[in-house]
């Protein structure tokens, strides 16, 4: 009787949860944001970060991602969230998850152009963050961001 093939030989499984980052950075009272070029959540407004590379830390891979996504040099300083997300297929299995660390993150310099994955970078204001289409995790994060004059 042929075995079932183990999951990490599935393109559509992960074998666990994959660690990630987004930074989370205001400039002028406006807060830097990217739209989505792939999956998950292709076309939706998020933070800019990605998967954390092996050997990388943290604060590296913010760094990293954020230039290479929006062109846009920061420090990072502090991680003041982790949030799971979890997509599942329609069969129930898990297709994407990943643990993001959200990094608050100081602006040093450069402007928003996109990259590597994105669609679009920019800096963006409250309204903007109410009208443009995003996860409400997002969305409430970038208004709690804003409104706080961080």
């Amino acid at each position: 009787m042929p075995r079932p093939p183990h999951a990490s030989s599935l393109p559509h499984l992960p074998v666990g949860p994959t660690p990630s980052c987004c930074a989370y950075v205001v400039h002028e009272g406006r807060l830097l944001l990217i739209q989505r070029g792939t999956e998950p959540d292709k076309g939706l407004w998020e933070f800019p970060g990605g998967r954390i590379e092996l050997g990388e830390t943290v604060f590296q891979a913010v760094k990293r991602e954020v230039r290479e996504e929006t062109g846009v040099d920061v420090e990072p300083l502090e991680v003041v969230q982790v949030h799971d997300w979890i997509y599942r297929d329609d069969t129930g299995g898990v297709r994407f998850h990943y643990v993001t660390n959200y990094v608050w993150s100081r602006y040093l310099s450069g402007g928003p152009r996109a990259g590597d994955d994105a669609i679009q970078a920019m800096w963006v204001t409250e309204a903007e963050v109410r009208r443009l289409c995003m996860h409400p995790f997002v969305r409430r994060a970038g208004l709690r961001l804003l409104q706080e004059k961080l």
